[in-house]
């Protein structure tokens, strides 16, 4: 069941850079965005296999994704780079704290 935020994250980073990409013709964006998504999928796969590095790569996705877009959300207070930050921030919160449990027995 942990593993479906991440396949939610790399479905909605994929649509983004498809969005971006047509749009503006950001290249960059797609290549960025499905490469995030590509670690937000295997991490999944990991999860379901209930393995501990799952939940660290996808921690690790989301603190990619703040990277990104967390700059530009605080620059422009745009929507989309707002509410991917806050996806990208409340995934990285639940993913640590899943891997803290995992790792710890918690």
């Amino acid at each position: 069941m942990s593993e479906h935020p991440a396949n939610t994250m790399a479905g909605l980073l994929v649509a983004g850079g498809l969005m971006a990409y047509f749009k503006s013709g950001s290249a960059i964006s797609l290549v960025a965005s499905t490469s995030i998504a590509a670690i937000y999928v295997y991490s999944g796969y990991q999860i379901k296999k209930n393995n501990q590095i799952g939940y660290d790569l996808a921690t690790l996705a989301s603190v990619a994704v703040i990277g990104a877009m967390g700059p530009r959300a605080i620059k422009s207070f745009k929507p989309i780079p707002t509410t991917v930050s806050i996806l990208g921030l409340a995934s990285g919160a639940y993913y640590a704290k899943k891997s803290y449990e995992f790792r710890y027995g918690v």
